[in-house]
């Protein structure tokens, strides 16, 4: 029996010509980031270490991301914690401004075929656009990493998922992260890995592609991890003879597969309080909003805000409605602002902050008041997430931006061409 993406990138970093299902490996990592809400406990337990020592600080680095720029001394406490402590071992710092981690190191080019990544946040699996194995690890865990550079991991399941066909109108790469988040449910998926590939990735940007691979954490998984082909390579600046490229067996052994002609799916939305509460966004169409987001790792990519302005392009965000944008990093700000995206976003009334996690987990942005309902392309809508007693509708850039401008959750296709072109 063959191996799949996984199982030979585990094989490889564990020295073994093949990994089992549910075998324990001890394996070293190749690359690892911190941010700065979980650092504070990983520096602390790292400090505890009898020889507290970073196993290779070229490997490492720390990504200001969930409070950016720091509203609380406590904030910025932490912050300078974290500052002093890369100084010290030469690590690399992405400061208040950079962005969100996983976007950031896809930019930077930290994310690579066939590594094992960590990070501390839970959305790390996203990384796995680039056919890597990537995972999130609690502060703890990552201060034993810091200072020996290896981690122990189980070999998960691994489920296949073949994408075909082309999108509808007005749906997106996150209408389809929904579809498979209601498809599976929150836990059928616990410590698996999902292998996504077929055709239909051709049709992708990578950032379109990781909008799909970040929202598998929602439903449980260890890592998703797509196949590698040219655009990644271009991406990334690599080759098929420079990068440690891996690719399923023909025979690999797989728990499930499902395959999915993806223009059946139509735009979706995740009602509260589960990100896999997904229903056709006719099922919730008139639920009166107060804000509308575009935001978080996974829905404020420049493809996102591309669309957004597409949609509300001479026109207004209705005037009890606020519309908040926080771009996920700062070179997709460079970019709207190069293509006029922001100007067009601004004149209908959105309002930006700083690139950051930002309004995704109520970190001092677009905080929900009670009662107050939000459609957001965020990752979570989880009790509480933007405020208690708060309301949160997760979906496209497209569905929350023709939400904004009629104030209530709307369906992007019943939006004339007129009114798309303004």
């Amino acid at each position: 029996m063959g191996q799949t993406m996984t199982e030979k990138i585990i094989a490889h970093a564990a020295n073994k010509l093949k990994v089992y299902s549910e075998q324990i490996v001890h394996v070293p990592v190749d690359f690892a980031y911190i941010h700065d809400n979980n650092a504070p406990i990983a520096i602390r337990q790292f400090s505890n270490l009898s020889q507290a020592d970073v196993w290779d600080s070229s490997k490492v680095v720390f990504i200001l991301d969930h409070h950016s720029p720091s509203t609380t001394l406590r904030a910025a406490q932490h912050h300078q914690d974290i500052r002093k402590l890369a100084g010290k071992h030469g690590i690399r710092v992405f400061d208040v401004g950079r962005g969100v981690s996983h976007p950031v190191m896809a930019e930077e080019g930290y994310a690579r075929p066939g590594r094992i990544i960590l990070g501390t946040d839970s959305h790390t699996v996203g990384l796995g656009t680039f056919g890597c194995l990537s995972t999130g690890i609690g502060s703890t865990e990552m201060a034993a990493v810091l200072a020996t550079g290896s981690i122990w991991l189980k070999v998960p399941q691994t489920n296949r998922i073949e994408l075909s066909g082309r999108l509808g109108p007005q749906v997106t790469p996150k209408d389809i992260s929904l579809y498979l988040l209601k498809h599976f449910g929150p836990s059928a998926l616990n410590y698996a890995a999902v292998e996504i590939t077929g055709p239909f990735l051709g049709t992708l940007s990578v950032e379109e592609r990781m909008a799909i691979t970040i929202m598998c954490l929602e439903m449980g998984v260890k890592n998703a991890i797509m196949p590698v082909d040219q655009d990644i390579l271009k991406y990334i600046g690599g080759s098929y003879d420079t990068e440690r490229i891996f690719k399923s067996d023909a025979d690999a052994e797989y728990s499930s597969v499902l395959k999915l002609d993806v223009s059946k799916i139509e735009p979706i939305v995740a009602t509260p309080s589960l990100p896999t509460n997904g229903v056709m966004v006719t099922e919730c169409k008139g639920v009166s909003i107060n804000q509308a987001t575009l935001g978080s790792c996974s829905g404020a990519f420049l493809h996102d805000l591309e669309a957004a302005a597409e949609i509300v392009k001479g026109k207004r965000v209705h005037p009890e409605v606020r519309f908040i944008i926080v771009p996920n990093s700062s070179r997709v700000v460079e970019q709207a602002a190069k293509l006029g995206i922001i100007q067009t976003l601004v004149e209908a009334g959105a309002i930006f902050s700083s690139p950051a996690c930002g309004t995704c987990g109520g970190y001092e942005v677009g905080v929900l008041a009670p009662n107050e309902v939000c459609i957001s392309t965020t990752t979570r809508n989880m009790e509480g997430r933007m405020g208690p007693g708060a309301r949160i509708y997760l979906a496209s850039a497209r569905t929350v931006a023709a939400s904004a401008l009629t104030g209530e959750i709307q369906d992007p296709r019943e939006l004339s061409r007129e009114e798309f072109n303004g």
